[in-house]
């Protein structure tokens, strides 16, 4: 990607900084359109929020609840666009109400139908109420004691950090130049007009001077500070709200539905949902008044979610239990009366500044693509670029496979496992396990450094593989094969390696309860 950006004319029509979802989406989007796009991504790509999503493609049954249909139909027709383009990463899953109360089978059972309703040909699956045995077959650890039964309904599933991969290949793949650490620090203008970008390469600390007829910001939670770069005294319009999930093992809900719990104490949804052979947990809401890249669970939403599962579930998951946890910041946009971020709307919000940063903020993982596709038509009006219509509602994503399945534990990536197992097979060391506990293979990193832009040890436990987030203790004991083998594929030397995993397990410790 450097060398693409080195023979590149320094004259971008479109520059994007942030490469979590938002910005992926607008690359895939602009480079789509056959315009010459630019992303740069100061960390990771998915380094933030969009690694640590609750791993849903929904509509959202609580947007529902609260009244906002039109955000529920988005949704939703996004939920099956993603399917179609991406069913290597995206799948449906069943998920169950249970019901305690007299007025919970047909309350939630007419909601769900409208829920149905309005996902119309692009639904996932008829909801239906079922008997208390029904569903204490579906999920044989429920609490027993009041049930009376459940609601069943589908929604959809996806690994995100592996979508945020796949996205930055497919934008590349359009002719997009993506970077993953490179920094934007300062914007560049002629008078009042925004220009370009200064940028910094991390890994060698080169500046670069970048021109290009708009720039978007899509930095999620850290927005307002791209903001400032532009107007220092800007008014702030990110509203950070912290999202925590628990990672538990599988026995703790065996089969293959999830729990929706639709009204907890705190009034948020509840969820526990089986995913990679480990059961995830969450979530909360929690308002922030700062921002970081590492946010770390509180000791109340930790206890939070497990007295919710405990009180939901037959064995009580404790401290002990949790195999790892993490903490995402949504960056909403507005404000609600009484400070409860919870109620914040999860529209997006398109900003444009009198200089001509475009940002695009709010929204959720489901309606990403919609999402680009409002930014680039505003930037390509910005920029006064040639008008061309959007193409990516149809467009397949790299490593599109209508049955990945059948490559196992390599199906996540799609119609690129048969080139990683072609790589595994080169050197018997490749085909070894790099714990017992992980079904990951020492090949695939190998993999995920010659092809997938992984840097650092942690991009590779983290987000080419999700090692660290179906168990942070394994990720550790993993960290220093990881690190031997980045350091030979990448030509660095032994102190790079111990380094890196002297970073991994301070980071992987935050994943841990005290």
């Amino acid at each position: 990607m450097l060398e693409r950006l080195e023979a590149s004319p320094n004259d971008w029509d479109i520059i994007i900084i942030g490469g979590g979802a938002t910005g992926l989406g607008c690359a895939v989007e602009s480079a789509s359109r056959g315009y010459r796009t630019l992303l740069l991504e100061s960390g990771d790509f998915a380094r933030g929020t969009s690694s640590r999503s609750t791993k849903l493609v929904h509509g959202g049954v609580r947007y529902l609840q609260q009244g906002n249909v039109s955000l529920v139909l988005e949704a939703l027709k996004e939920r099956g666009r993603l399917l179609a383009n991406a069913p290597h990463l995206v799948h449906d899953l069943p998920f169950i109400v249970p019901n305690y109360d007299w007025w919970e089978a047909p309350f939630y059972g007419v909601g769900l139908r409208v829920y149905d309703l309005l996902a119309g040909k692009l639904g996932f699956g008829a909801s239906r109420n079922l008997s208390k045995s029904e569903t204490l077959e579906r999920l044989p650890t429920i609490e027993t004691k009041g049930l009376r039964g459940g609601v069943i309904y589908y929604d959809g599933q996806f690994d995100d950090a592996r979508l945020a991969i796949h996205l930055a290949m497919t934008a590349a793949s359009l002719g997009a130049t993506v970077l993953n650490y490179v920094a934007a620090t300062a914007l560049t203008k002629t008078g009042d007009v925004i220009t370009g970008v200064v940028a910094r390469e991390e890994e060698t600390g080169a500046e670069l001077e970048l021109r290009g007829r708009v720039v978007i910001n899509a930095t999620g939670p850290f927005s307002d500070a791209i903001r400032k770069l532009d107007e220092p005294e800007t008014t702030a319009i990110i509203r950070p709200s912290q999202g925590v999930h628990i990672v538990l093992d599988r026995s703790f809900l065996p089969g293959d539905s999830a729990i929706m719990v639709p009204h907890t104490d705190d009034g948020r949804v509840l969820f526990a949902i089986p995913w990679h052979e480990r059961i995830v947990v969450g979530t909360t809401d929690t308002p922030l008044d700062t921002v970081s890249y590492e946010p770390c669970p509180l000791e109340e939403e930790i206890e939070f979610l497990l007295k919710h599962t405990a009180r939901y579930l037959t064995k009580d998951p404790t401290r002990n239990d949790i195999l790892s946890m993490f903490a995402g910041i949504r960056p909403l946009v507005g404000t609600s009366p009484d400070g409860n971020t919870a109620e914040i709307s999860r529209d997006h919000t398109l900003h444009i500044s009198r200089s001509g940063l475009v940002t695009i903020a709010g929204g959720k993982w489901t309606t990403y693509r919609m999402m680009a596709e409002d930014t680039i038509d505003q930037a390509a009006t910005m920029a006064g670029l040639e008008e061309k219509p959007s193409v990516t509602k149809t467009l397949r994503l790299h490593g599109y496979h209508q049955d990945a399945a059948q490559f196992g534990e390599l199906e996540r990536y799609g119609a690129d496992a048969p080139l990683v197992r072609d790589l595994i097979r080169e050197d018997p060391r490749y085909g070894e396990l790099l714990h017992p506990e992980a079904n990951v293979k020492t090949g695939e990193v190998i993999w995920a450094a010659r092809k997938e832009m992984a840097r650092t040890v942690e991009d590779f436990l983290s987000r080419r593989t999700r090692s660290l987030l179906l168990g942070a203790r394994t990720a550790i004991a993993m960290a220093p094969r990881v690190a031997a083998l980045m350091a030979e594929e990448l030509d660095r030397d032994d102190a790079w390696a111990q380094a890196q995993v002297e970073t991994f397990v301070k980071l992987a410790e935050g994943y841990l309860p005290r």
